[in-house]
């Protein structure tokens, strides 16, 4: 479905931040996109949805083929018609507006308003605490109110590809169990999906397929399961290993191995 090939992306002229990034997205499927702060997730995401030229970014080589189409420089709301949806780092909800308007938003692109409105009830019935909040400010919800109003807003575009950027950052271990059981849910209805997460415990358990990001590079990539089983992955991503359980953040150098480096 979505195939990322050789993309370097360059800010403000002059600084690099990606480097030649290859990675696929099979139609139907989850796939996790792992790395610490600032190894480049965020601006894949910024590339693959048209949103570089906000940030003063732009793509310098390679290509993004969605079904075989290059989208590189495609404007956002063309990218959107095209079946690629977002949900953005910390929500971002438009906290002044009610529940119903974020969803009403999500429908932008469309013009079916009727089925629109259908819809909306839909979710509705998928999450009673939307329904009971519906003419509230969104700004009021909690925070995993709040994630589950920015996966329903974005799903009223009718994606088959779904971005999510750090789902679970800074929700409680129930919401983050519930976030985790929507997505399953999602892609359960045919809906492809290109997880970004620290935790990396949560993304490979729902992915098919991960991949790790350092430095704007892809520095290793595999089906879940092996990744989940590598040593480095479980020490310096999912916090323990050889030398005990440990925080990704605390390593400040630790050793590569030589397959790391291809």
């Amino acid at each position: 479905m979505l195939q990322v090939k050789n993309l370097e992306v360059v800010y403000h002229s002059v600084v690099l931040v990606l480097r030649g990034i290859s990675l696929t997205v099979p139609d139907q499927k989850i796939v996790a996109l792992l790395g610490p702060n600032g190894a480049g997730k965020t601006t894949l995401l910024r590339a693959l949805t048209g949103l570089l030229p906000i940030h003063e970014g732009r793509p310098t080589k390679g290509s993004i083929e969605w079904n075989g189409e290059n989208m590189a420089g495609l404007p956002s709301d063309a990218i959107v018609r095209r079946g690629i949806a977002q949900v953005m780092e910390a929500r971002r909800i438009f906290a002044d507006l009610s529940v119903e308007e974020n969803l009403l938003a999500g429908a932008y692109t469309r013009a079916d308003r009727g089925e629109v409105h259908r819809e909306i009830e839909a979710h509705y019935a998928r999450f009673p605490v939307l329904a009971e909040r519906r003419h509230r400010q969104a700004g009021y919800l909690s925070g995993g109110e709040q994630q589950m109003l920015a996966i329903a807003r974005a799903l009223m575009s009718r994606p088959k590809l779904l971005l999510l950027d750090e789902p679970s950052l800074g929700l409680s271990p129930k919401a983050r169990e519930d976030i985790a059981a929507l997505i399953r849910e999602i892609n359960a209805n045919g809906v492809g999906i290109l997880l970004v997460e620290q935790n990396a415990s949560i993304a490979l358990d729902l992915a098919d397929y991960g991949y790790i990001l350092e430095n704007g590079k892809v520095v290793l990539d595999g089906d879940a399961a092996t990744l989940k089983g590598d040593q480095d992955i479980q020490e310096f991503y999912l916090g323990f290993g050889s030398h005990g359980r440990r925080n990704y953040r605390d390593v400040k150098l630790y050793r590569r191995r030589k397959r790391w480096l291809s």
